[in-house]
């Protein structure tokens, strides 16, 4: 009888262990699975890189470009302290979305590419901080700005897990906000519907990239007019920006 007792403690002891280190196997994979994707995102960064070179006009070849100084980074910045141009675009499910339905609300507009990988690296920050600051009113709408089939930015969209909208070009957003010829670009649109503030690319490669943006959003939503210190034309100091071929985009 306490042999019989004893064997049925050990079993459950058994299976109560090895739980606990299937538990603990899974979670250290899951890290392990979570930390090789970031590395994985910032060798893509990385690689896509584009460190453009001092030059006095854009000589016209994909992949030269003026480099702005810190004192033309204003001139760089058309957008700046203007009201945000009004468009009307289709979501990737067919709705029509404006601009105009979020009068009142502090929005981020930002453009974006499937071939860009320091757009892709940023995104998941700005669901992030979607949810964290959405109670607040703070939106944001992502224009793919590529010639990729919407299934093909459907499929990009899905993987990088970001839900708010996704709306696909018409031609005519990007040349109304200064033509875009840094991705990423982002708009930061205050309630008033003026410009407060445009960045273009990341400042850096790592988490300084994702506390700026934050301190930027921050910013907006407390309905600052004055641009933060740190808050300037990625491309002037940290290029790390996709400058956007011309005519046709890569893939």
């Amino acid at each position: 009888m306490l042999f019989a007792i004893a064997a049925s403690y050990l079993k459950r002891s058994g299976l109560v262990l090895g739980l606990m280190v299937a538990s603990i196997c899974l979670m250290l994979w899951a890290g392990w699975h979570n930390l090789r994707g970031r590395r994985l995102a910032l060798q893509e960064v990385q690689a896509n890189q584009m460190v453009l070179t001092p030059g006095p006009t854009n000589s016209g070849k994909p992949g030269t470009a003026r480099l702005p100084s810190a004192e033309a980074d204003s001139s760089e910045l058309p957008m700046r302290d203007k009201k945000a141009p009004a468009f009307t675009l289709a979501t990737l499910d067919g709705r029509r979305v404006s601009l105009s339905d979020y009068k009142g609300r502090p929005v981020l507009v930002n453009f974006w590419a499937t071939w860009c990988g320091a757009c892709k690296l940023e995104m998941p920050w700005f669901e992030e901080f979607r949810q964290k600051y959405g109670p607040q009113g703070f939106e944001i709408l992502g224009i793919a700005e590529d010639e990729a089939p919407k299934d093909e930015i459907a499929k990009v969209v899905k993987r990088i897990d970001v839900s708010y909208p996704i709306l696909l070009p018409d031609g005519k957003v990007a040349p109304a906000y200064g033509g875009v010829d840094y991705l990423p670009e982002s708009f930061y649109v205050g309630r008033d519907g003026v410009v407060q503030m445009q960045t273009a690319g990341l400042a850096s490669a790592g988490l300084a990239s994702k506390d700026e943006i934050e301190a930027n959003i921050k910013h907006l939503i407390a309905g600052g007019t004055k641009t933060p210190a740190n808050s300037v034309s990625a491309t002037a100091q940290h290029p790390t920006a996709m400058l956007l071929p011309s005519p046709v985009s890569p893939r």
